[in-house]
């Protein structure tokens, strides 16, 4: 088992999460974080006041897939996050031990 961590842009999100439901993955887990990678942040103009924007608004999606679901889940969040600019994301694939179903006890796969 795997667990995959997309970091994307917001406006991004629901075209991932329809790419995901496509190809048959049934839960996911998303958060609204702050970060920034190569982008280094922005300026803004606020009440003409300019000030740098270190932290830029990101969602971090999680989900918990089988081994031989990893490639199209990639393909998925690849194809629908990508905007061809900075700032698009990245993905992060570890390895997942075990998984456990708190309301059946269920194990492993049949957990996720």
């Amino acid at each position: 088992m795997k667990f995959v961590t997309a970091i994307i842009k917001p406006f991004k999100l629901d075209s991932v999460r329809e790419a995901l439901s496509e190809i048959g993955v049934q839960g996911i887990t998303v958060t609204e974080i702050k970060g920034f990678g190569r982008q280094k942040g922005h300026t803004e103009l606020y009440r003409g006041a300019e000030y740098v924007v270190d932290f830029l608004p990101k969602i971090k999606i999680e989900a918990a897939v089988t081994e031989d679901m990893v490639e199209q889940v990639v393909d998925a969040i690849r194809n629908s996050a990508n905007t061809g600019k900075i700032g698009d994301g990245k993905i992060f694939i570890y390895n997942l031990d075990q998984v456990i179903r708190i309301r059946t006890g269920e194990t492993g796969a049949d957990a996720i």
